[in-house]
């Protein structure tokens, strides 16, 4: 079964952050975790508040967990606000439902993690994941 491996998890946060300071976003945290949602790799910029690390994660771990991006998330959410209430209760505060993640895949289309950002808007936090998935090689969703 194909795995996401820390080269291309660090490789997603270096191309992450640098996409960051070329679009001047304000200091963010990059998260990306593995297909069972443990943190494979993590940077947060200096002068990104104490909470970005969680809020990145969190984004992160809400896209794994649904399969899909943390912008359809957040759409679903509005549309059932008690259902995605509840899912945050279940994931133990964990579960994030903000634009600013996407589920990572291979070529092939398997799932092999999720990469969220937190510190920019969550339109900045997205691209700055999509850029570093698609330098490691990889697709998103």
């Amino acid at each position: 079964m194909p795995r996401l491996t820390l080269a291309q998890a660090n490789k997603i946060v270096e191309t992450a952050l640098a996409k960051a300071r070329e679009m001047k976003t304000k200091p963010l945290t990059v998260a990306v975790l593995d297909d069972a949602g443990h943190v494979k790799a993590l940077q947060r910029e200096d002068g990104a508040n104490m909470f970005r690390n969680d809020i990145a994660i969190g984004k992160a771990w809400a896209a794994l967990g649904m399969g899909a991006s943390s912008r359809t998330l957040l759409q679903r959410a509005k549309d059932n606000p008690q259902f995605y209430g509840a899912l945050a209760a279940v994931g133990q505060g964990k579960f994030v439902p903000q634009t600013g993640a996407v589920v990572i895949k291979d070529k092939e289309g398997n799932v092999l993690g999720s990469a969220g950002g937190s510190g920019g808007t969550g339109d900045e936090d997205e691209a700055v994941c999509i850029a570093g998935v698609e330098a490691a090689g990889l697709s998103w969703g």
